[in-house]
């Protein structure tokens, strides 16, 4: 697959037509809107960059960059062990689902692609409890497209999902979203630079207002997304 074409295929995994379910969820942003923490273009902008830099950057980006790996030297033991890591570092009941629930869907949707290589998929099948990101590096690898450029989509992806579920409750302009999304990811490539060099152990999903926000949304009365 050319350079073109692999362009093409990532623009296809960043975008929210992409049937895994990502738009139904918010990942605990609901809960920062409804405790008034969220409340404009200001609030959303500081939440959404935060979160982006201390999570994504400390944690799920790092470990994509590891799953990618492990697809590409096609070890199958390190992906069971990322993926393993992985699951372990979603923290509450929602998150955990999350996971799950978009790894499951995107497993079924390529399972549907019939040009993916045999080994590939036995790997895929090998997999127990396939999160999202492994499948995601899994496929992005097996379409030749650059690890580095198969992060940035991937976060590239998660804050026009954060920012459009900040659009739909708090609720924000059409304007104002577009403000955040041209602030906010600046600083995506270098998030991701310092991703793939990030150490084992300097890899750490501490991020305490997101896990109580996780927390707490399970149980919120009034809610639009699952998480």
């Amino acid at each position: 697959m050319n350079k073109s074409q692999s362009l093409v295929r990532l623009l296809q995994l960043a975008s929210p037509m992409l049937p895994v379910g990502a738009y139904s969820y918010s990942q605990g942003l609901e809960w920062g809107i409804e405790s008034g923490e969220v409340h404009d273009l200001v609030s959303a902008q500081a939440w959404i960059g935060d979160v982006l830099q201390v999570y994504q950057g400390g944690f799920e980006l790092p470990v994509l960059s590891r799953f990618y790996r492990a697809w590409q030297s096609g070890d199958a033991d390190a992906l069971n062990d990322w993926n393993a890591f992985y699951l372990a570092g979603r923290d509450n009941a929602e998150a955990l689902a999350e996971s799950r629930q978009m790894g499951y869907s995107l497993k079924r949707l390529l399972l549907e692609f019939d040009d993916l290589p045999d080994a590939w998929t036995m790997m895929m099948e090998a997999l127990p409890s396939a999160s999202f990101p492994a499948l995601y590096a899994g496929i992005s690898q097996a379409w030749g497209i650059d690890e580095q450029d198969a992060l940035q989509a991937y976060a590239w992806s998660w804050l026009e999902n954060q920012v459009s579920a900040a659009m739909k409750a708090v609720p924000l302009g059409q304007v104002a979203g577009q403000k955040i999304l041209l602030s906010v990811a600046d600083s995506i490539s270098v998030l991701v630079e310092e991703a793939m060099h990030l150490p084992d152990f300097m890899i750490s999903n501490f991020c305490p207002i997101l896990t109580i926000a996780g927390c707490r949304h399970e149980t919120q009365y009034s809610r639009l997304f699952r998480s």
